[in-house]
């Protein structure tokens, strides 16, 4: 796990160094323990190094194998990479190292780029190849590990956050409206390849670019995900749904516990952490460390809880970390937290990953969590009326959408507004797409592909490598994601979504967490905005660099301010932490 950046000329001139040199060290927090710099040409590649696998000097990057005139950077973690290591060894390679990158580029030079086929894990590259000049990048399926890209011409450059980017220079900083769209409307959500900038895209999951030396290029996806049943799963009971979940889980939670370091849990006390540490149980895992956090209470809104991780943790034995956050201390975290966003993130709960994270890393390098689950199973309130919509896009719009356009329209300054209804046009192309034909299965098929890899996954991956920290998501295992997808959705609606889930897990999790309210990652305090939090809200949209941009038009912000609790998104967020929080991050970014 680490962070990647590179430059790759098209033109005469030679890579700059320097550029590379300063994403880099922006990346630093990714990889505290190792960094370097390759440059030959027209190609610079620069890395931070998070040690998990192989902590010697061998795995060291950027890695160059001169007999097979390829150099790889590289970020992530692949988990079968002893199996294939061994396939590729009977082929008569030999390794210098021990680790999972070399794997890769033995693997590249084997199989070529479709080698991502045999790949179990999570990962971000780019190869060089020495003798043709050709660079590929590539992304894992479910764009766990993030990889962003910034083209002027006769350049490109890429890197594993977006202000990296920023800090190599030379990016068009401007805002983009389609970007904004979607950022006001689709729950914070900015679909790949797009960013709030105009002058930096991202590669979209699943995806390989080519690069030839005269700037020529070749984008393919290698992997897509289909909806609805094989042949032969007509004959599956739903035990049989059960089983086969909990047995491809059990061994997705094995595979991500191949690391060098010891692997925790991060445990909410809800059922997919609570599973997860189960397994882990199960697999004869003792000592396990598990982690939870709790905020204090507001209103009625429960901040912890506790109770419920208290319980897997005395249930399985494990050596289990509370950590208690009043107001006092997460308000001077904050923008600190928001520096660690690769984007803008409005989810109340970035903020709690990054204090959890914190205090994590003290302890391990490495952390298991359930993000996914409720995507890929149904567990989310606006699927049941997905399930037979006569009209999916409406449907998906009133629950989901933070805005609709004529909203949009009240709320930005008409040089960021957007012609028409981008957000929903895009929700409608994707339903539109084969390979989901219910509507449920096409609000699934969005949300596993678009919004999950955009929000939850982005979210942890950024908040723990804040730390140094790993964060790995086993739901997020392509086998589960493609058994998820077969499932009828009667099984998985049933009984509040996630029934064949939580069937499951009684095989294993006392039924005192599978069947308890469905609760959340709360951080009340950033939901009913009051005193030094609204206090830092005014602050923020007061800013001269506010007023200079104009995002947001003043009788917009004039409402929301008169009182800020009563505006509250379908999906129980604040719209005026959701404006401010755009504004605070272009700010602490020096945007």
């Amino acid at each position: 796990m680490c962070g990647i950046s590179g430059e790759i000329r098209f033109d005469d001139s030679p890579a700059s160094a320097s550029a590379v040199g300063a994403m880099t060290e922006a990346l630093a927090r990714r990889g505290p323990d190792g960094q370097g710099i390759f440059v030959q040409g027209r190609v610079a590649f620069g890395h931070r190094r998070l040690s998990i696998i192989d902590l010697s000097q061998a795995s060291q990057q950027p890695m160059v194998d001169p007999d097979l005139g390829l150099g790889i950077v590289f970020n992530g973690c692949i988990y079968n990479y002893p199996e294939l290591r061994a396939e590729l060894e009977g082929r008569g390679y030999r390794f210098f190292s021990h680790g999972d990158t070399e794997v890769l580029l033995k693997a590249y030079h084997a199989w070529g780029p479709r080698f991502v086929e045999r790949l179990y894990g999570m990962f971000a590259f780019a190869i060089w190849e020495r003798d043709s000049g050709r660079v590929t990048l590539g992304r894992d399926r479910l764009g766990i590990k993030p990889l962003y890209i910034a083209e002027t011409p006769g350049r490109l450059r890429f890197a594993s956050s977006l202000p990296a980017l920023v800090a190599g220079g030379d990016v068009d900083t401007g805002i983009d409206p389609v970007a904004l769209h979607h950022y006001m409307s689709f729950h914070a959500v900015v679909p790949a390849p797009l960013t709030i900038l105009k002058g930096v895209r991202k590669l979209p999951p699943a995806t390989l670019l080519t690069l030839e030396p005269d700037g020529t290029r070749r984008e393919e996806t290698y992997w897509t995900l289909a909806f609805g049943p094989q042949p032969g799963d007509e004959r599956l009971s739903g035990r049989d749904w059960q089983d086969a979940v909990l047995a491809t889980l059990r061994k997705a939670v094995e595979r991500r516990l191949v690391a060098d370091v010891p692997v925790g849990v991060l445990l909410s006390g809800g059922l997919d952490s609570s599973l997860i540490v189960a397994l882990l149980a199960e697999a004869g895992q003792s000592g396990l460390e598990t982690f939870s956090i709790g905020f204090e209470t507001v209103g009625q809104e429960r901040g912890d809880e506790f109770q419920y991780s208290d319980l897997i943790a005395d249930r399985f034995g494990t050596d289990h970390h509370k950590l208690f956050i009043d107001s006092s201390r997460a308000l001077p975290a904050l923008q600190e937290c928001v520096r660690a966003m690769a984007e803008p993130m409005v989810s109340h709960d970035a903020i709690g990953f990054f204090l959890l994270s914190q205090e994590v890393a003290r302890h391990v390098k490495v952390v298991q969590s359930g993000q996914g689950a409720d995507e890929i199973f149904a567990g989310y309130h606006w699927y049941p009326p997905m399930m037979d919509a006569a009209d999916p896009v409406a449907a998906y719009a009133r629950v989901f959408f933070d805005r609709d356009h004529a909203e949009m329209a009240q709320a930005l300054d008409p040089r960021y507004l957007a012609g028409e209804d981008v957000s929903r046009a895009f929700v409608a192309a994707h339903f539109a797409r084969p390979g989901a034909d219910r509507p449920v299965d096409k609000a699934l098929r969005l949300d596993t592909t678009v919004m999950l890899v955009d929000d939850p996954v982005k979210r942890v991956d950024n908040m723990t490598m804040a730390w140094g920290l790993e964060g790995r998501v086993p739901f997020l295992d392509h086998d589960v994601v493609e058994l998820a997808a077969r499932i009828p959705p009667e099984l998985k609606l049933r009984d509040g979504g996630k029934f064949v889930l939580k069937e499951a897990a009684r095989q294993v999790v006392p039924a005192e967490v599978i069947d308890r309210p469905k609760g959340y990652f709360p951080v009340p305090a950033l939901k009913y905005l009051r005193g030094p939090y609204l206090d830092l809200v005014r602050d923020v949209l007061n800013q001269p660099a506010a007023r200079e941009r104009s995002l947001f038009r003043p009788a917009y912000l004039d409402t929301l301010f008169r009182d800020p609790e009563t505006h509250i998104t379908p999906l129980r967020g604040s719209k005026l932490w959701q404006v401010a929080l755009l504004e605070f991050w272009l700010q602490t970014q020096g945007i």
